[in-house]
């Protein structure tokens, strides 16, 4: 990449990295629980339409001497010319949804500004002046928001207030919880020069919208419903008049919808949506004429990829990133389909969206690799050249990390089957190590050949203590298309499962793991895999850790938030079409023939999957005298978000496999 000649400042910006990142070799030290929880990580980028500045959000863990809480989500600016970056909102404030008010220098996001103005506004700051502005004053705190071309026009969502007289009853203490009772929707808000306005009814929630190039339009993304269930499986796609909030069907959809975007000239909408209602994700490129409503799928024939962020180049032209396989690219393709030209990736960079410039050739992305996590990086598509621009975690430089690969086998039907290995760290060639399984969630997730290393998924962490670590794709993840995904319908547990069993035997044969000393650990339905895998294949399996994990599924679905969508998408069957089958697929149905300890945690907060899945699991593994502990964090929801609970896992983690596998 000709850093030079884009911007003049940026060669030397970048020298001064290189420079600063080289030196004496220095002796490098295991990675630890602790180092985990340190890691800082890029989330957001956005890239001033000019050129001139970089801004993104940086996830800051909390200190042991902090309060007890999450993450921060510090603001920062880059300064392409000079290399300067300025903490625009720093900790202990946070901040999210980043974008450039359109035409300015001033960066966009919202913020709680104090403990004294607790609802969440959008505020933006000038990154030449600072003059921080704050842009609303929404009641109730702004969910979501977006400038039009037009930056005297915003656009936000609010949640409607409770009812005067229900507010005042709670607080006598009639505070009691009635399914179906004042459900509090989404609505959106136009802003004009300050002047805030609804613009949908009371019986509507709304869950993404885009502006539309003349100001006029606003794209929704609405449901009738309040719940996750049904912004996953059952919104419309509607367009609403910002002048007198007429709305009309926009485009056709059906389950799940992502991004949506106007083309530049007004005439075409797109959205990322299901092939079909049991599609487990919104994966496929739609196009629709405006005022035609029919949606035009565009996604090449036999394309092996998931979509997850969509944008027009120009009124005749799509780019898209998807994920395919355990990697990631950039590509194009024509408003009227065809072939999808890759324009980036397809190496080790790994990037979920891209910023671009206004000239379409350079983009900014948040960018992870096997050696470190999200970073700040600078494309261009005149060279498929990466510049790295931020280095916020420089202690893994003297970390000693398991080298990663992607390794393919056939699954019980031939079928092929990739995951990401992680070798042990001082892999000897000829040694038969230890091996332990690490399954991604969903089951519609995907294990990418990136950073893999989190608390509730420690990889290098456990090659640290000498393991062989597989993150498994079995049939059912995402990166292949929706025929992958959907291969696993109606057999939850079966080939997938036999998929992970096949993984298992390949890297024995190979000589490289010892088959009788197999851990696996996993979250959600990775949590039941775990589960299932310490009960009805317990002879494989020396160990199993179960967080976050499904156990009993009829019961499940009595419990948890999503029954439609895991019903639809998932098992595409209803427990009740199929008691037997649900019922078999349980690990607790299989209770009497386990043997392998298996450590359970979960999340007492956690709605997703409900907490008594665990205390299912772990009583009757306890009456069948299995070997079994229980650990239940505080706070915590479908996942960890604490410091101190999130290195308690890892340590219990490594802990339960060097006593059970080892």
């Amino acid at each position: 990449m000709n850093l030079k000649r884009n911007h003049p400042g940026l060669f030397l910006f970048a020298l001064i990295i290189i420079l600063n990142v080289t030196g004496p070799a220095a002796v490098k030290a295991q990675l630890s629980p602790e180092d985990v929880v340190n890691i800082m990580q890029v989330g957001q980028v956005a890239m001033q339409p000019q050129g001139n500045h970089i801004a993104y959000t940086l996830r800051i863990p909390r200190q042991a001497d902090e309060e007890i809480g999450g993450d921060y989500s510090e603001v920062r600016v880059l300064d392409l010319q000079t290399g300067d970056i300025s903490h625009v909102v720093p900790k202990p404030g946070s901040a999210s949804s980043l974008s450039w008010v359109p035409g300015t220098n001033r960066v966009a996001f919202r913020m709680v500004k104090s403990e004294h103005h607790a609802r969440p506004q959008v505020y933006s700051v000038d990154v030449v002046g600072g003059d921080l502005k704050q842009h609303t004053s929404a009641p109730e705190g702004v969910v979501d928001y977006a400038f039009a071309s037009d930056p005297s026009m915003l656009a936000y969502t609010m949640r409607s207030p409770l009812p005067d007289e229900v507010q005042r009853r709670r607080e006598q203490g009639y505070d009691m919880e009635v399914a179906g009772e004042n459900e509090q929707h989404v609505r959106l808000w136009v802003q004009n020069n300050g002047e805030a306005r609804v613009l949908t009814r009371e019986d509507m929630s709304v869950w993404d919208f885009a502006w539309s190039s003349d100001n006029h339009r606003l794209a929704v993304r609405m449901t009738y419903g309040t719940g996750l269930d049904d912004e996953m499986m059952f919104s419309e796609i509607l367009v609403i008049s910002v002048r007198d909030g007429e709305t009309d069907l926009l485009a056709e959809s059906q389950g799940k919808v992502g991004r949506l975007t106007w083309s530049p000239d007004g005439n075409r909408f797109a959205f990322l949506g299901a092939k079909a209602i049991n599609d487990p994700l919104p994966q496929r490129i739609y196009i629709t004429e405006v005022g035609n409503y029919v949606a035009r799928d565009i996604t090449p024939i036999g394309y092996e990829g998931t979509v997850e962020w969509l944008d027009w180049t120009d009124s005749n032209t799509l780019r898209f990133v998807a994920v395919e396989g355990t990697r990631t690219a950039l590509r194009e393709i024509s408003a009227s389909g065809g072939e999808a030209i890759r324009l980036a990736g397809g190496d080790l960079e790994i990037f979920r969206s891209v910023s671009f410039h206004q000239n379409q050739n350079l983009f900014a992305a948040s960018v992870n690799r096997r050696d470190h996590p999200p970073e700040v990086y600078l494309g261009s598509l005149s060279d498929s050249e990466w510049t790295r621009l931020t280095h916020h975690n420089r202690f893994l430089e003297e970390r000693k990390m398991g080298r990663q690969t992607t390794i393919e086998w056939q699954g019980p039907d031939g079928l092929l089957i990739e995951g990401v290995l992680t070798y042990p760290v001082g892999y000897e060639e000829g040694q038969a190590y230890p091996l332990a399984i690490l399954p991604h969630g969903g089951p519609e997730g995907v294990s990418i050949d990136g950073w893999n290393t989190r608390p509730l998924y420690p990889a290098q962490v456990l090659a640290s203590e000498g393991y062989v670590v597989l993150k498994p794709n079995y049939r059912g993840s995402g990166g292949r298309g929706s025929w992958f995904t959907m291969a696993n319908h109606r057999d939850l547990g079966g080939k997938e499962f036999e998929d992970v069993i096949r993984g298992i035997d390949h890297l024995s044969y190979q000589g490289l793991v010892d088959p009788g000393k197999v851990g696996i650990s996993g979250t959600s339905y990775g949590g039941y895999f775990s589960a299932w895998a310490g009960t009805r294949y317990s002879e494989r399996f020396a160990a199993a850790i179960t967080f976050a994990g499904l156990s009993n599924w009829i019961s499940f679905m009595g419990t948890t938030d999503i029954p439609h969508e895991m019903s639809i998408t998932h098992w595409d069957l209803w427990w009740f079409e199929n008691e037997g089958l649900n019922w078999d697929r349980s690990p607790i149905a299989h209770v009497q023939n386990a043997r392998t300890p298996i450590l359970v945690a979960h999340g007492l907060a956690d709605d997703r999957v409900h907490p008594e899945q665990s205390l299912q699991l772990y009583q009757f593994l306890k009456l069948n005298d299995v070997p079994t502990g229980l650990v239940m964090y505080p706070r915590q929801p479908h996942g960890l978000v604490e410091r101190a609970h999130r290195i308690d896992f890892m340590e219990r983690t490594v802990d339960w496999f060097n006593r059970h596998v080892k």
